[in-house]
Formats: structure tokens, sequence, C-alpha cells
């Protein structure tokens, strides 16, 4: 007789890249909306907080499930402007995640005993709310009332064909639309991995050196500081005219830093589409406590956690994933043999097996050698005695290769140098 054998599968859960774009909201009716949700998300909130006990100063919420009955027909009843009944069941999930982060604030004793009523007012439009057509998405206030944004003739448009809407947020000034788009399963077969310096990245990607310069974004943070040393002088002389400027000049800083930063990132995506990524998971608060006053300052001026943070963001659209390893000893180890050197200067000479090399690029064969082993994979011969594909270079930057310009990107031009390998 065949016995009945039990097939276990196992289902991988699915992961999204998620895309946020705003939009004007110049719908008069959403103000409407807004402070119709917000007054029974406040009387939710007034209601579950009366019914909080509190316990060795702690505080105990009811329990979602045995109240969620009568809170709903209490909601209902103080539905005044007869909003759809699924804002009824939004309101309380909202309701319970407010107190809940309140609930951690008092127990640590940042929070007073009182409800934490909503002030700024938002609505979250639930895919029961929401219709798509073409373009454009239809959400319900009313029983036949709708209101309806447009995101067709908009400049991301084009990028968020094929994903999916998820729940627009509804502010009185602005609408969030939220897409997202599901990534593939499989991991991509290149790596590249990156050593982050002062000034530049410089990377090995199996086969050649790379530096990617970082001179524009670090000489755009050492202008704007000295301005706003400047403009902070007058802001202590004349308080309110100096605050609006000081807020001014930190609000361009940051736009042009960020706008950089987006660029660069862009940049690296299309030179390595499809690639895993490794970066350094560097500490820049411990760096100040060993460095000098004038390194303090250039490091203040860094912006390489910044820069791996939008990589990530953004690595899913091109097929890529950032992974952070440890950068312990990375620039003053051999990648052949393993011996560690006490102080490096320009250039990484081991005093074992004469492996030399530029101290940066050395750094960055470490990182991948660390990232691989991570994963126990195998690096073209390491860690054996030879390195297969590199030769020692005695530290010189000066090899087998040509500056190439990729053109301009908005009038950022983004300049990097490869280094063919001997």
């Amino acid at each position: 007789m065949l016995r009945n054998l039990r097939i276990k599968t196992f289902m991988t859960e699915k992961e999204y890249v998620h895309l946020t774009y705003a939009i004007r909201n110049e719908e008069e009716r959403s103000k409407e909306l807004i402070r119709a949700y917000v007054n029974l998300l406040n009387k939710g909130i007034k209601y579950v907080f009366n019914k909080i006990k509190i316990k060795d100063k702690r505080a105990e919420l009811p329990k979602k499930k045995e109240i969620y009955k009568e809170l709903r027909e209490y909601l209902m009843k103080e539905n005044a402007q007869g909003l759809a009944k699924h804002y009824i069941d939004q309101a309380i999930h909202d309701v319970y995640s407010i107190l809940d982060s309140w609930r951690r604030r008092f127990e640590k004793g940042r929070s007073e005993f009182k409800p934490p009523l909503v002030k700024k007012g938002y609505v979250r439009a639930k895919t029961t709310l929401r219709k798509i057509i073409g373009k454009s998405v239809r959400i319900t206030v009313k029983p036949r009332e709708y209101i309806t944004y447009s995101w067709d003739r908009r400049w991301f448009s084009e990028r968020v064909e094929g994903m999916e809407l998820t729940e627009p947020v509804i502010k009185e000034d602005k609408v969030y639309l939220v897409f997202r788009k599901e990534l593939p399963t499989t991991t991509p077969p290149e790596t590249v991995a990156f050593d982050s310096n002062l000034f530049s990245l410089d990377g090995y990607d199996g086969e050649k050196f790379i530096t990617i310069s970082l001179k524009q974004l670090y000489s755009l943070k050492y202008v704007m500081q000295m301005k706003r040393a400047k403009v902070q002088s007058v802001a202590s002389k004349k308080l309110k005219g100096g605050r609006r400027l000081l807020m001014k000049y930190s609000h361009r800083e940051r736009n042009r830093v960020n706008d950089l930063i987006n660029k660069l990132a862009n940049f690296i995506l299309e030179l390595y589409n499809n690639h895993v990524l490794v970066f350094e998971k560097l500490n820049k608060q411990g760096m100040f406590g060993n460095a000098s006053e004038s390194l303090s300052k250039k490091l203040s001026r860094t912006v390489w956690r910044k820069l791996v943070n939008t990589l990530k963001y953004k690595a899913p659209l091109y097929g890529c994933k950032v992974v952070e390893v440890n950068p312990h000893l990375t620039s003053r180890s051999c990648p052949r043999c393993g011996w560690v050197s006490r102080t490096v200067g320009k250039t990484f000479r081991c005093g074992r097996c004469g492996f030399t090399l530029d101290r940066q690029f050395n750094a960055s064969l470490n990182i991948m050698k660390r990232f691989l082993s991570k994963f126990n994979l195998k690096m073209w011969g390491f860690p054996h005695r030879k390195v297969s594909g590199v030769i020692p270079l005695m530290g010189v930057r000066r090899m087998n290769g040509s500056i190439r310009d990729f053109g301009e990107l908005q009038g950022s031009r983004i300049e990097y140098k490869v280094y063919e390998i001997q």
C-alpha cells in the first residue's frame, strides 16, 4: 500500500521596493475629510485612554479585540460628517498605533499621562477606499462622493509604469502616492567592493580597479559650511531676520547635497547594474575620538551614510543589492597572506609576502574578500598564496587606464578613473 506522503512547500515572503512621490493637493473637499477624520481619531483616543490601567508605572492598554465592537459603535454614532464606514476601521487601527507609541514614551518618562491628541491631520486611504482608473486614483469620501488625484503628465509617471499603487496619504497641502514593485528573488551574479575615503570611492569589481571622485560633494559641503558660519554670526545679532536667513541657507545646503548624492547614486547603479555593491559599515562618530582637529573637520563634511542609504533605497530598481561589512583592518591587512601592518602610508607593503598596492585599492580587495568569506564564496584563489589576476603595482595609480567622461548630469560632472590590472 502507498503511504500518504506529506509534501511541505516553503513559500518565501515577497519583497517590495517602495517609491513615494508627492503632488499638490488642490482639492478643497480633502480638508473637510481630514478635519472629520481627525475628529474621529481624537474621540477614539479619548475613549480608549479612559480605559488604560496603570500598574507599577506601566500603562496597560485594553486589548483591541475586547473593545473593538463597542469602540466601532461609538465612532459610528460620532460620525457626524457621514464618512464611509471603512474610515472607522482605519481610525481604530490608527488609535491603537498612536496609543502604543505614547505608552512606550510614557514608560520611559518622556510623556505625561494625558491623551496624545492629533493636531496635524492626515488620512491614509485603504485599498477598499480607492480605485485606480488609468493614471489616476479615485478615493471615496462619503457614499457616492469621491476625490480624484491624477499623476498623468507628472515627471515620475514614466518611472512608475508597471508598479502598483498602495495606500495614498492625504495631507492638507500634499498627497503622497506610494508605489511598490516586487523584487526578484535571484541574487545578482557580479560583485563590486568600495572603500570609502574623504575624496573618492575606490572599488574593485573582480577585473579592474575604479576610482569615483567625491571632491565635488566635499567642496560643496565645505563652501556651504563657510557660508553658514557667516550667517550664524549675523543670526546672533538679528534674531528674527537672522533665523530666517540661517534656515534658508540650511535648506539650500541640504537640498544641494541631496541632489548631488542622488545623481552620484544613479551614476554608480547605472555603471554597475545587476551587481552586489559592498561597502564598509563606517562609524563616523567613533572616528572623531582618535582624530585630530583638522581631520575631524574633514570627517564632518563626509556623507558616507547618506550615500549608502540612498543606494539601498534605489538599488532594487537596478537589480542591485547593497551589503555592508566590518571595516576593521581593511586598509592594513594583506589580501594575499593576511599579514597586518602596524602603520600604512599611501602604499601598503606586506612584510611577509611582499604584496604591494595602493592603500585604498588594497582596502577594496579586503572588503571584497570579507564579503565573499561571509557567504563562504571563493575569490579567485583567495586566501591562497597567489592572488589570481592581481600583480603588485608598487603602490602607484598610474596604471594602464584612462579617464572616461560619461557626460554631465544636469550640470554636475561625475568623474571616475579605471585602472586596468596588468
